[in-house]
């Protein structure tokens, strides 16, 4: 596979991105992806500060490839996390939110490449001028937390407004969409759900197994959850939540936000501080931000107790089309090839 912005710039051999999926990317697929040649990216924001030094070091001693952290931007304890990737050599940094200006200029500082995703051209436009090196583009199509823009409207509406390398992510799982991003002139692809759904993943089989029964149809974008809208696999749980009245759901959120504070050693006051940055960021009302709270164990519940009944399933679109369990190095193989074969086809 010929050599990209994206390459270059955080020295992999492959333009792919390996998503920092909350409960998903741990150490097994970050290290997975990184020595198939893709950019693994650990995802912190389900951690402890201690465990993710424990986490870095751990992926460090499965690969010798450059990967990132994916961090909450908004989160109060950024700052500190960040010194833990800078005590901890990680080259790149990946952002779910805009990181301040303060804080892109502290990562740059110590070597590390700044990669923040966004859904908007004026987000890109934003985070460009702050000194981002790099930009992830999520179009609607992608899992998680989305936009209503499509990757194929949203994509070069973006390369077209930064001269910073962007890389496009939505909707992308084969060597086919890397070749098109490339043509829309993005440096690479980056995929959640493709990654989740590999050998590699420790997501357990029977969560697995319901990601590959799903039909494009039967992925779905709700509100239900956290105020916020969220693409995952239609469930009975997400009927539920849709149908369920706001005192109930509050109450459950009340209960799950307790029970993450323990997992991830935030005291309350953190995490007061952090819905107080939600809430600014996002111009949310207060109930929206305790229903935000619930978000992390109701990932937890599915992606590591594998209860498909009482957990959420963030998915891309992409999960109606994807059948199978490759490891990474046999995805990563297989994407190159191809993309190889498709841009020889074109001439």
């Amino acid at each position: 596979m010929r050599e990209t912005a994206l390459t270059r710039l955080v020295g992999v051999r492959h333009p792919i991105v390996q998503t920092g999926m909350g409960w998903v990317a741990g150490p097994r697929l970050v290290s997975a992806a990184a020595n198939a040649g893709a950019l693994g990216i650990l995802a912190s924001a389900t951690m402890s500060p201690d465990r993710l030094r424990e986490a870095i070091r751990e992926v460090r001693s499965r690969t010798d490839a450059p990967f990132g952290v994916n961090l909450r931007a908004d989160a109060g304890d950024a700052g500190d996390r960040v010194q833990i990737m800078l005590d901890e050599g990680v080259r790149v940094a990946s952002f779910a939110l805009a990181p301040s200006p303060e804080l892109i200029s502290r990562l740059k500082e110590g070597g590390v490449v700044v990669i923040p995703s966004v859904g908007a051209r004026r987000h890109a436009e934003k985070v460009a001028a702050w000194g981002a090196d790099a930009v992830v583009v999520q179009g609607g199509e992608g899992g998680g937390h989305t936009g209503e823009v499509a990757s194929t409207v949203l994509l070069p509406q973006v390369v077209d407004a930064v001269r910073i390398p962007v890389v496009a992510a939505g909707g992308f799982f084969d060597g086919r969409g890397l070749v098109a991003a490339l043509a829309y002139g993005a440096a690479g692809v980056a995929m959640g759900t493709r990654f989740l759904l590999t050998s590699d993943s420790t997501v357990p089989d029977a969560v697995k197994a319901r990601y590959l029964a799903a039909t494009v149809r039967d992925v779905t974008v709700t509100r239900a959850v956290d105020g916020l809208p969220h693409r995952m696999l239609r469930s009975e749980l997400v009927t539920a939540l849709e149908r369920s009245g706001r005192t109930r759901a509050l109450a459950h959120a009340v209960r799950r936000a307790a029970r993450f504070r323990r997992l991830s050693g935030l005291t309350w006051p953190r995490m007061v501080r952090d819905g107080l940055a939600m809430r600014h960021g996002k111009d949310l009302s207060w109930s929206q931000v305790l229903l935000a709270a619930n978000t992390p164990m109701l990932l937890k519940s599915a992606m590591v107790d594998g209860r498909t009944d009482a957990g959420v399933m963030a998915s891309g679109q992409v999960a109606g089309l994807i059948d199978d369990l490759p490891s990474c190095a046999e995805l990563v193989d297989r994407i190159v090839k191809e993309a190889e074969e498709v841009m020889r086809a074109l001439g």
